[in-house]
């Protein structure tokens, strides 16, 4: 999917079209950025919410579902769009990352 326009229009564009919500990780190889680029994609992420929002006179928002423990089933309450290193509940290291899509408010 790598077209015309920046990086954070077209991960607008890609989050508007898809049917569930993506990963950081699904977002960057989805639009052929390079390996490890996921901490770009929460930078972009950061600037997109607010984009959207004001862009939308209000009428659309960027949501995140939250960061889940797959060992334990804790959910992070999160500010920032971040993947946990580990659960402070388990200490496991098996994290579901945030996810994220694009909707009416």
């Amino acid at each position: 999917m790598s077209g015309e326009g920046t990086i954070r229009e077209r991960i607008v564009k890609l989050l508007m079209e898809t049917q569930r919500p993506l990963s950081a990780s699904e977002i960057a190889s989805m639009l052929g950025l390079p390996a490890g680029s996921e901490r770009e994609v929460y930078e972009h992420l950061r600037h997109i919410a607010k984009t959207v929002r004001r862009m939308s006179g209000g009428k659309l928002a960027l949501y995140m579902v939250p960061p889940q423990c797959k060992k334990c089933g804790y959910v992070f309450k999160l500010d920032k769009p971040r993947k946990p290193s580990k659960c402070p509940r388990c200490n496991s290291q098996w994290i579901d990352p945030p996810r994220f899509y694009i909707a009416e408010v």
